[in-house]
């Protein structure tokens, strides 16, 4: 018997699936960096890191030209399967880019697991949030797709920078027609003014493990860039020549949007008032769902708020994208080119280094 496992207790497989923007990478970030201690508690991460889980997830969902992102990104998903089958104690598979499988590839991933008792867990929020910080997260990773044709229905990318990925009710009925209501966990990202570490806490109790035996991050993740940053990064983007997913990650995302943009004075954005009533209905799905299926769900289920402005980047919060003006756009570019002009004149080795956010 592994350690934590209680006596006579089948052993069980979460599968964490997302949603994107809904604090997914907080809640992994611990997982990584307690994995060993997560191990000697009984609950296995397969697989040699957060990159394998990634591809697990494109590989259920049989993604084309997989192999260019790694010569062994395919199999990922069968990989961890297997690892899984090998141990005898509890097992965690986390992913966001998970809720973007197919009902049949769900139903697929969920009887991998014949031997366990498999719980499917989704992170949430309200629908404007989650479509807005999705929506700015499709430009940091190189889309120039405006926020009314995501809202048409045109992907920002792919599925997982969509409308399927981002509705809450539709990834739960094609996720849990195969469970029981008791093992579908539905946790409310927390709001402001609630404990930073709240979420952990009601991942760490549906994992069945001690949160305070882990270290957890005291500084934010994944930095939101201000509206006139995301419009600015989405024009340079039209531009820019198609970049593999390495080299989007390091460059558009890492370079221009983390470093260079996220230092310049930011101005939260939101989504147009002529949205509000498509994001009530998806929030209205979600919790009658919800409700009806009898999920586990931790947090407060209510944040939905139908009607309601949400905290942060959503319903009534924050400037809208079409009220960007021209002159703070060129504002924006001419201090985004004097920084990459510092930093290309720095690697010559003639001058140190810019001091950031400083011109």
């Amino acid at each position: 018997m592994s350690p934590g496992r209680g006596a006579g207790r089948p052993r069980r497989v979460f599968l964490h699936i997302g949603l994107p923007k809904t604090g997914t990478t907080y809640l992994q970030q611990v997982v990584w960096a307690n994995r060993d201690r997560l191990r000697s508690d009984g609950l296995l991460v397969p697989g040699f890191g957060h990159r394998e889980h990634l591809w697990a997830a494109l590989d259920l969902q049989e993604r084309p030209r997989l192999a260019k992102r790694h010569k062994n990104a395919p199999g990922a998903w069968q990989r961890l399967v297997d690892e899984a089958a090998s141990y005898d104690g509890d097992v965690l598979l986390t992913h966001e880019f998970l809720c973007g499988a197919s009902a049949e590839q769900a139903s697929r991933a969920v009887a991998a697991f014949p031997d366990a008792e498999v719980h499917v867990v989704v992170t949430a929020r309200d629908a404007a949030s989650v479509v807005s910080a999705g929506w700015q997260e499709s430009v940091k990773n190189g889309s120039s797709v405006g926020l009314d044709d995501v809202m048409a229905g045109r992907p920002a990318g792919g599925p997982e920078f969509s409308m399927r990925t981002w509705d809450l009710a539709g990834v739960l009925e094609r996720w849990t027609p195969d469970l029981p209501g008791e093992r579908v966990h539905v946790l409310m990202m927390p709001g402001r003014g609630q404990a930073p570490d709240l979420h952990w806490r009601h991942f760490a109790q549906v994992l069945g493990v001690d949160p305070d035996a882990y270290d957890v991050p005291t500084e934010s993740v994944n930095p939101a860039l201000g509206i006139v940053q995301i419009e600015t990064l989405r024009l340079v983007n039209q531009h820019l020549p198609a970049y593999s997913a390495h080299d989007r990650g390091v460059w558009i995302r890492g370079y221009l949007a983390e470093d260079l943009l996220a230092r310049q004075p930011r101005e939260r954005g939101g989504l147009p008032e002529h949205h509000r009533a498509r994001f009530d209905e998806l929030d209205r799905s979600a919790a009658e769902l919800i409700t009806a299926r009898g999920f586990d769900v931790l947090g407060d289920l209510s944040s939905l708020g139908v009607g309601e402005p949400a905290a942060g980047a959503g319903k009534g919060a924050g400037r809208e994208p079409g009220t960007v003006t021209a002159d703070e756009l060129l504002e924006s570019a001419a201090r985004l080119v004097a920084d990459i002009v510092a930093d290309v004149r720095a690697s010559t080795g003639d001058v140190p280094p810019r001091s950031r956010g400083n011109h």
